[in-house]
């Protein structure tokens, strides 16, 4: 039976939420609204005046189509070139999900969507659907096919793979371009000492080019190599500027919640990356590079009001 209007309607509506899931347990924006619209063929294939709770079914197809999709995306991963990192978005981006507590706004920090490569598909499951989208354990459960007993064990364990050590610090809009600024200005300065004072001691630095934009495989690692590597990342020439196609502009933003380094090339985004900051200091940069991972970025950046870049290179 044809879907009617009032059917399409109620689908729609649930369109950014299951997209904002998705996005969550693949870490692709591209992955994420492709899997949504497997999950509406579905809902067109179903008898859905037997659906008694559409939410409830619609969560359950989307997140086993996901389940499946990161069951198989650990065998392409094997064959990525270099290091593989989520897809970052921007500030703004409904895809993001609900940012109203902590929990939810450091589930889709990058910092987390990179760690929870960590997890098992279910483990990975339950920690977005509890941790980012506060649905109850019964709920869980259900969409799982599982027990409440054990969508609460597998939560304990999935936080423990997560848990990295050093307390996150939640930072505003405010916060996070004074931070992008001095990190930026100890960058250009050329002196190392300078940056070595913002990092933790323990700081790395790993980037995700996807094959068609350099990136070293092998993360640096301390403050002092981290510094090194920066400097020369944010010193001009010839080189950076035939890869990227131009003169890089950089700006600040935020990117998953965390303080980011923009950096655009005629209107296009070329890289973008997270500074993961801890009460000590930064203890991460993340930078993805991989153009198929910037396309909805782009977009996104030129609906919004950027201002003035910080640095041209």
């Amino acid at each position: 039976m044809p879907l009617t209007g009032d059917d399409v309607d109620r689908f729609e509506l649930s369109r950014p939420r299951l997209e904002a899931i998705a996005y969550h347990l693949l870490g692709s924006a591209n992955e994420a609204q492709d899997v949504v619209q497997e999950t509406f063929l579905r809902w067109h294939a179903a008898d859905v005046d037997r659906v008694e709770v559409p939410e409830a079914w619609l969560t359950k197809v989307l997140t086993n189509l996901c389940l499946n999709r990161l069951t198989s995306a650990r065998a392409r991963r094997e064959t990525y070139v270099g290091r593989w990192l989520p897809e970052p978005l921007l500030a703004g981006d409904p895809m993001l999900g609900p940012a109203e507590t902590a929990e939810q706004r450091e589930a889709v920090s990058y910092a987390v969507l990179t760690l929870l490569e960590r997890l098992s598909p279910n483990e990975r499951a339950v920690y977005v659907l509890r941790e980012a989208f506060d649905y109850p354990h019964r709920e869980i459960a259900e969409i799982l096919d599982i027990t409440e007993a054990a969508s609460q064990q597998i939560l304990h364990r999935a936080k423990k793979h997560v848990a990295y050590g050093k307390a996150r610090r939640d930072v505003d809009r405010a916060g996070a371009r004074r931070i992008v600024e001095e990190f930026l200005a100890a960058a250009a300065s050329g002196q190392t000492d300078e940056l070595v004072r913002l990092l933790t001691k323990d700081a790395i630095s790993i980037g995700d080019g996807g094959g068609e934009v350099p990136a070293r495989t092998k993360a640096f690692e301390g403050a002092v190599a981290v510094a090194r590597f920066l400097r020369g990342m944010f010193r001009p020439d010839g080189a950076k500027r035939a890869v990227v196609g131009g003169s890089p502009e950089i700006f600040s933003w935020t990117a998953n919640g965390e303080p980011a380094v923009v950096a655009v090339v005629e209107g296009r985004v070329v890289a973008i990356m997270c500074l993961e900051v801890t009460a000590e200091g930064i203890a991460a940069c993340r930078t993805q590079a991989n153009p198929d991972k910037l396309e909805r970025a782009t977009e996104q950046w030129a609906a919004a009001d950027h201002g003035e870049p910080l640095l041209v290179m």
